[in-house]
């Protein structure tokens, strides 16, 4: 069948519909790289072969599936269901409890695979040992909310618990969620600091609906703005100077570690801010494969010294 053919766009229009409720003629026809006028046409053939889609009026109105539509099922390889088990097992320590919402899930997509193949993935999930959570993981219906908000555009108040233990109430424009690292961020514009701030998911505690609307800004690059944000607005600020040129430095340097400035032709300077001077100096610093001068920051300048310490001892005279 032609991809292009009416029946492969109405094919395709279904499956937007699926996977994106709500969805506007103008997207649903970009996506399909047809005109508006052609895509209502496509659903207009959708709904002349009985299946019901709903148009919803208004500035977050859109097209969604309606009720009692009958739904091709999920079709997996083996490899498919296997592979999605371990990378629910490796990304979740409790994917093997039934009592936990993601090891309920996963229970679920099992029953609901042919026999042969359900077998061998409740095998694995039985036998195979889950790695330990590195991180903390964020509460599902918390991260559900969150981006639920990033989608309609929708000011949310939520609550806060800091590393030290107290917690904060304020509004936010939540932009983005990002996971970095196995880490979950929310990426958004704090009113209570009038600037962009970053969030661990984790830590966010409660999530209050908003009714107040924003425009997430033009061109927005989240995996480029959390890395430069999160260099920023730490307690201990850095400054390291490195001998050699920003050139050759900048392919070793983490966006974490802070904003990268030329110093001449044979010098460049890293500032920023880190919340974790021991590792700041003994992961990110002690790999560097050059010279470097710490300037700023006493923390940082402590850390350093002990690092320094440690690796003369450990050579011995």
């Amino acid at each position: 069948m032609s991809e292009t053919s009416p029946t492969a766009r109405a094919l395709r229009a279904l499956e937007i519909l699926q996977n994106r409720p709500g969805v506007t003629a103008d997207d649903l026809a970009e996506r399909l790289g047809v005109t508006d006028r052609a895509a209502r046409r496509y659903v207009a053939i959708l709904r002349e072969a009985g299946i019901p889609i709903e148009s919803v009026r208004g500035p977050y109105g859109g097209y969604r599936l309606g009720r009692g539509v009958r739904l091709p099922p999920l079709v997996f390889s083996a490899a498919e269901a296997l592979g999605l088990v371990m990378a629910v097992l490796d990304g979740r320590r409790a994917a093997a409890d039934d009592e936990d919402p993601v090891g309920s899930g996963l229970g679920k997509m099992i029953r609901a695979l042919p026999v042969q193949v359900a077998r061998q993935a409740a095998t694995m999930r039985e036998h195979a040992l889950a790695v330990p959570d590195k991180w903390a993981k964020p509460d599902p219906a918390i991260t559900s909310a969150l981006v639920e908000a990033v989608g309609e555009q929708r000011q949310v108040r939520i609550g806060y618990r800091s590393a030290s233990g107290n917690t904060h109430a304020f509004e936010v424009d939540p932009w983005s969620v990002v996971v970095r690292y196995g880490r979950w961020y929310l990426l958004c514009f704090a009113h209570h600091a009038d600037a962009v701030r970053t969030y661990r998911i984790d830590r966010v505690t409660t999530v209050g609906e908003g009714t107040r609307r924003f425009v997430t800004p033009e061109g927005l690059d989240p995996v480029a703005v959390l890395e430069e944000n999160l260099a920023t607005g730490w307690e201990h600020d850095t400054r390291v100077v490195f001998h050699a040129p920003a050139s050759e430095v900048a392919p070793w340097l983490r966006p974490t570690m802070g904003r990268l400035e030329p110093l001449g032709e044979d010098r460049c300077v890293v500032v920023g801010s880190t919340s974790n001077p021991t590792m700041f100096a003994g992961e990110w610093l002690a790999g560097m494969p050059f010279e470097f001068t710490v300037e700023g920051g006493p923390e940082l300048r402590a850390a350093v010294a002990d690092v320094a310490a440690r690796l003369a001892r450990s050579v011995g005279e």
